[in-house]
């Protein structure tokens, strides 16, 4: 995948030095360390969010995934069907 969009910021000595540290550690470049912590920070932020706005067309899919009966899982059916250690005597 080749990045074509460049961020920049300017950051503190000491905020650029503990970033690196961070990324070498995890064996990563400062870039790809900054890339991958913001998208990680981007992706929780919409997640916690309790409101979304959608137009009617995404909105009736919406409702229509809501209403859908779940799909089998049958790991999940193992996992209710078995005791819980606390149960067992």
């Amino acid at each position: 995948m080749s990045r074509v969009a460049p961020i920049n910021l300017r950051a503190l000595p000491a905020q650029r030095d503990l970033i690196d540290r961070a990324a070498g550690v995890l064996g990563k470049n400062r870039s790809d360390f900054m890339l991958e912590a913001a998208c990680d920070r981007a992706r929780n932020v919409l997640l916690d969010q309790t409101f979304f706005e959608l137009d009617e067309a995404r909105f009736a899919e919406f409702v229509e995934l809501l209403d859908a009966p779940p799909a089998p899982n049958p790991g999940l059916e193992r996992l209710l069907a078995t005791k819980a250690p606390w149960d067992e005597a």
